[in-house]
């Protein structure tokens, strides 16, 4: 079953269990995988839209949501950060698991002592290399600041 697929599954189960939350957080995940078909339809590299379009697109909404989380924190405005939240969570569904802050600090000291990284100059081959091997699992802002981080303080 393809993400398409199961998405589109659960929001007929959200709309069969009347879970008003479920079902406008999945009718915007299918309105914006639209847009991302008639992105992918119309330009010069037609294609049509497959799994890994629909997992950048969804990281980029929870990308938003998190942003937005931040504010409404600042702000003390917890009815919107709840619905926020649960749009969040509903999002990930979705998305392979990702690591943990320790376990993506260990990855990046792994990885800058197999590429001998030893300046800030060599973050790009860094961050080619987790690119390569855990780009569904790591948060790449986190992962950038962290080895720009290990490397300033070598």
């Amino acid at each position: 079953m393809s993400l398409r697929e199961k998405i589109e599954s659960d929001y007929k189960n959200a709309l069969k269990s009347k879970d008003k939350n479920k079902i406008s957080t999945y009718r915007l995940i299918l309105s914006g995988i639209k847009d991302l078909d008639i992105n992918n339809r119309s330009g010069p590299n037609k294609k049509d839209t497959d799994d890994e379009d629909i997992k950048k697109l969804l990281k980029k909404m929870i990308k938003q949501r998190s942003e937005s989380i931040e504010v409404y924190k600042k702000n003390n405005r917890n009815d919107l950060l709840e619905i926020e939240e649960n749009e969040v969570n509903v999002l990930s569904e979705y998305l392979p698991k990702q690591m943990s802050e320790e376990e993506t600090i260990s990855i990046c000291k792994k990885i800058i002592e197999k590429t001998g990284a030893n300046s800030i100059k060599e973050m790009g081959k860094v961050m080619g290399k987790l690119k390569q091997n855990y780009s569904d699992t790591i948060d790449f802002s986190k992962a950038g600041a962290l080895i720009k981080d290990l490397l300033t303080n070598k």
